[in-house]
């Protein structure tokens, strides 16, 4: 993906496990002298595996007798492979995901201070540690994080007669209908299964919507929400989205835009190196705040995913896993993942360098004053998978109203 932060918007984002209580998980992929562990990683682009695999071959040969096995789902699988983990009592013993609060409730993974050394605790910055909590206490461990900005094709623009990116909904609107009229396609929007809650908050935070009311209460199908989704049913029924936005993913909408084929696209730091560029190095784009509904105030979708540790085997795994997250997270392990996929860093310590790069900058720059999904809510996990099976559904022919009272329900039950 780059999934979802994602997600991480992201991130932060996450489905429906349904779970209840489950016990300790089963050592599947471990084995019973605690040295060895399973961990399964999130498929971000074409560049993870290698990354994984060359860092694991280090840590093992630096750590005599310690091994990890190595899972590698990716994030349109992740979901479902969660789900079957917990139920069955086959969890892993370190999982990179987008959720971790409803884990957390059931008991099922260490908090933050019992698998991390303090200095590595101590390098979190704070946005992130805020996020990671549950109860408050941290139980999630950062991982990589997001900020989500337009996307727009400058080629397409010109020849469209466009001379600025869109501020307002209306000039989102109007410019889409002048790309359609130089021969492409004016928005990309992924509403399929993918990751469709960053794309729809992305949206409506920027009309005073969102996930919650004030008080923290779910507020999924408030008038605002219910605006925002129409808006984008419009824009599609007036034929100025890709065809299908419920089943299209990003990685789809940005193939297109990298060939020239769509003018403007919400997408993250990660969009360049993981979308654009493996399709077209040499394209024209720009990147500028997202549009809101009146321009006057353009909010960002911050989205971070963690990493979750499992306590398994009555706790003996414990001592593997502090090895193996330590060692990641040093400085050196931390700016190479995020160097090679494209993201904003969790810690202070990978975080300097990035700034120093003008597109990188952009979304350093938007990600202290993002807007989050509410992942420290353990009924989040069942709300993002009823967003990403239903949502999409609204932007084709169902009524968005119906669709919002429908994951507001689920919303409700799952609190």
């Amino acid at each position: 993906m780059k999934r979802h932060l994602m997600g991480v918007v992201a991130a932060g984002l996450t489905v429906a496990l349904g779970v209840s209580g489950c016990g300790k998980g089963s050592s599947s992929g471990g084995d019973s002298d605690g040295k060895t562990i399973k961990f399964v990683a999130a498929i971000y682009d074409d560049n993870t595996k290698p990354y994984w695999d060359a860092l694991i071959k280090d840590f093992e040969a630096k750590n005599s007798g310690y091994k990890v096995n190595l899972e590698m789902v990716d994030w349109t699988q992740m979901d479902a492979k969660v789900k079957t983990y917990v139920q069955t009592k086959q969890v892993p013993d370190v999982l990179n995901y987008n959720a971790f609060s409803d884990f957390a409730r059931d008991g099922l993974i260490y908090k933050a201070d019992e698998v991390l050394s303090p200095g590595t605790l101590g390098d979190f910055t704070p946005t992130f540690v805020q996020q990671a909590q549950y109860n408050g206490a941290q139980y999630g461990l950062p991982f990589i994080s997001s900020a989500r900005l337009l996307f727009y094709n400058k080629a397409l623009f010109k020849k469209a007669g466009i001379s600025d990116p869109p501020a307002t909904w209306d000039e989102v609107r109007a410019d889409a209908e002048k790309i359609k009229k130089a021969g492409a396609t004016g928005y990309g929007l992924p509403l399929g299964p993918e990751e469709s809650q960053a794309e729809f908050y992305s949206w409506a935070m920027n009309n005073g919507g969102g996930w919650v009311d004030a008080s923290g209460k779910w507020a999924i199908n408030q008038k605002a929400n219910v605006d925002t989704l129409a808006f984008l049913k419009d824009l599609n029924k007036s034929g100025l989205t890709q065809p299908n936005p419920e089943t299209t993913d990003r990685k789809t909408v940005f193939n297109q835009f990298a060939q020239g084929k769509i003018g403007m696209a919400i997408g993250g730091p990660f969009t360049k190196a993981g979308f654009i560029d493996p399709v077209n190095k040499d394209l024209d784009f720009g990147v500028a705040p997202l549009p809101s509904k009146g321009g006057t105030e353009h909010n960002t979708l911050g989205v971070m995913d963690v990493l979750a540790a499992f306590k398994k085997d009555g706790g003996k795994n414990k001592e593997a896993v502090k090895k193996f997250l330590d060692f990641f997270y040093q400085k050196e392990n931390t700016s190479k993942f995020l160097k090679t996929e494209g993201f904003l860093p969790v810690t202070k310590s990978a975080g300097d360098a990035l700034s120093a790069d003008p597109y990188m900058k952009q979304f350093v720059d938007a990600l202290p004053t993002s807007k989050f999904a509410p992942t420290s809510n353990p009924a989040w996990s069942a709300v993002a998978g009823a967003v990403k099976q239903d949502l999409g559904t609204a932007a084709a022919n169902e009524d968005p109203k119906k669709v919002l009272d429908k994951i507001q329900e689920t919303a409700e039950k799952a609190g």
